[in-house]
């Protein structure tokens, strides 16, 4: 998939695809506009806030550097029938922003399609879940007081501007879950300034920071911060401790009288480090993750005119002379080697209009696109998320004409 937004990032921070995640602090500026502006508004975002049922934590309001309380900006709608449902309050949420404040909206993939696309288009890049939060900040107001991120963080600034000050950090990759609460901030200073609109930065695991409007008068900042949780030692422990379960002799009690003697113990637990390593991990990791949501493809609705790939990550293609098979998301999908232009198209995480791609891929290509959608491996392509995609991924009929003349 080739996201108009991981070209930019790439370019503004002298990268060279993801290897530099999480390395060293960097900071850049995107000179596309019309990009940074496509990928979010402040009024776009009040409009999700306003068409939701949206809850404490994952709609937040802060002011004056304290959070406000959520009976402030939130009301009971109740139906004819008398059935309640909470939505915020459009009218005391504007008052906040007019007096000063900051909205939050965590995970903005799961309600915004630009948001939810580009997240995928990241994890494409980054092979690591990502999820993407946004920050509107109105007039004087301030932000988080001086913390770090137990995951790394894409920052792009959407609309205005807001000062920031990095720090290094205090403790070597710190974690959520850690042997050290992590409470004491560096005093090195690794950057301040503003940021401004178009501009990128990246603040690794662990590197203390804040950001604030205070004392900048009347004005906005809108900030979209994309967090990649990448797999640590700790995780690679986590997964052998699942696979230890197929093996007895851990499922015996710990039992001073009865047990296992420690040796027989020891010499599985270093047979078992053995035969899986942290690259088998990554793997397995890679191509077990679940499935995401998306609209079911129903045959009573419609024909299935457009598709494109949503897996979390790309899917792995294996040739095996006769067969094809396909492996993602716990499944293995399994097809004549003739579907192989066919699948090369519709697994390129770009959309796929069925009827014009019969050119390129054959006339089998809406037969696979049905399998698949039916697998759940690619969703049909509706107006809303199409949306996500138009001008910021590369067209089907641009990739087929890549793919047909290579």
């Amino acid at each position: 998939m080739e996201h108009r937004l991981i070209s930019a990032i790439e370019t503004a921070l002298g990268w060279s695809g993801a290897d530099e995640l999480g390395r060293r602090f960097a900071r850049g500026s995107i000179g596309d506009a019309e990009l940074v502006s496509r990928l979010l508004t402040p009024n776009r975002l009040l409009d999700i806030a306003m068409r939701r049922s949206l809850n404490r934590p994952q709609i937040r309001c802060f002011q004056q550097g304290e959070e406000v309380h959520p009976a402030v900006y939130f009301t009971d709608s109740v139906s004819p029938r008398g059935q309640s449902i909470p939505m915020v309050d459009m009218r005391s949420l504007g008052r906040l922003l007019g007096e000063g404040a900051t909205l939050i909206l965590d995970q903005a993939n799961v309600f915004d399609p630009t948001m939810e696309v580009a997240c995928r288009a990241l994890q494409w890049w980054s092979h690591e879940r990502v999820q993407v939060n946004a920050y509107l900040t109105t007039n004087d107001a301030a932000g988080f007081p001086l913390h770090w991120d137990d995951h790394d963080v894409l920052i792009v600034q959407v609309v205005g501007e807001k000062d920031w000050e990095v720090r290094s950090t205090s403790r070597a990759v710190p974690m959520y879950r850690d042997s050290d609460p992590n409470a004491t901030p560096s005093d090195e200073v690794v950057w301040s300034g503003a940021l401004r609109t178009g501009d990128v930065m990246h603040i690794p695991r662990g590197h203390w920071h804040q950001a604030t409007r205070t004392g900048s008068g009347t004005g906005k900042s809108l900030h979209v911060t994309f967090g990649i949780t990448k797999r640590t030692g700790a995780s690679w422990f986590a997964w052998l401790a699942d696979w230890c379960r197929e093996q007895e002799i851990f499922r015996h009690d710990l039992d001073r009288r009865h047990g296992p003697d420690d040796m027989a113990l020891m010499e599985a637990a270093s047979a078992l480090l053995a035969e899986r390593s942290p690259a088998d991990f990554l793997a397995a990791y890679q191509r077990e993750t679940t499935l995401p949501r998306h609209v079911p493809f129903l045959d009573v609705l419609g024909s299935l005119d457009a598709v494109v790939c949503t897996t979390h990550f790309p899917p792995r293609i294996e040739e095996n002379g006769g067969t094809v098979d396909v492996v993602a998301s716990g499944k293995r999908i399994t097809l004549a080697a003739g579907a192989l232009p066919a699948l090369r198209l519709l697994l390129s995480g770009e959309p796929v209009a069925l009827e014009r791609a019969v050119a390129a891929a054959g006339a089998d290509v809406a037969e696979v696109a049905e399998i698949l959608v039916k697998e759940e491996l690619c969703a049909v392509l509706t107006p809303e998320l199409s949306s996500g995609y138009t001008g910021l991924v590369t067209s089907a009929a641009s990739w087929q004409e890549r793919w047909t003349s290579a």
